[in-house]
């Protein structure tokens, strides 16, 4: 069968990153292979962890350039790679128009809220300010709109009176890493379509 290859961006410790890759090992994840992970940022922790565990692992840092023009140079690694689906863990930069278009409907990001729920960063301080009692992440594709694209899984997760921001990222955190295994199962699945702004079932069920 057909052997998807992943591309994944990251900015930090690269959890979502790990999740990923165990999900494969476990084939949780069937057909998939990461193919190169990418950093904006020299220090980042996953980008280190990527070439501890052997993957390809490239860091592109913007120093200064045109969002543009850096997110050209990573098109360029993701094509060199032969990647099909670009996953964005923990990547912290906004995307330009050009990058989505280069990957259309081919690039996911999970975020830490219900979307469109609390979109952009601080979702967790945000979640709490507004005093609601479920929060959750949102595995969606990436367009050129923030925290905006069509949503695959969401995952609720409730929201505690005694939280504060770091109790309720690490309890969400703890779902992401198996929605977002399960998000791009679906999608490399080929049993889903869209319908308007719903990824659905390709069998109707």
């Amino acid at each position: 069968m057909t052997q998807h290859r992943l591309g994944i961006l990251l900015s930090g410790r690269g959890s979502n990153f790990l999740a990923i890759s165990q999900a494969i090992d476990q084939s949780r994840i069937a057909n998939a292979t990461i193919a190169v992970v990418i950093s904006n940022r020299r220090d980042a922790a996953g980008i280190q962890a990527a070439r501890h565990a052997g993957f390809a692992a490239e860091v592109i840092e913007p120093r200064g350039r045109p969002r543009a023009e850096h997110d050209a140079e990573i098109i360029t690694c993701l094509q060199a790679h032969q990647v099909d689906l670009v996953c964005l863990a923990g990547y912290m930069r906004l995307l330009s128009a050009e990058f989505v278009r280069a990957f259309p409907q081919r690039i996911l990001n999970i975020h830490p809220s219900l979307l469109p729920a609390f979109p952009g960063l601080d979702a967790q301080q945000q979640a709490l300010d507004y005093g609601v009692t479920v929060s959750g992440c949102t595995v969606h594709f990436v367009d050129e709109h923030l925290d905006h694209g069509v949503i695959v899984l969401q995952t609720a997760v409730p929201v505690l009176p005694e939280d504060d921001p770091h109790a309720l990222s690490a309890r969400i955190l703890a779902q992401e890493h198996i929605a977002y295994a399960e998000a791009i199962g679906r999608v490399l699945s080929g049993k889903y379509h869209f319908a308007g702004r719903r990824f659905v079932p390709s069998d109707g069920n």
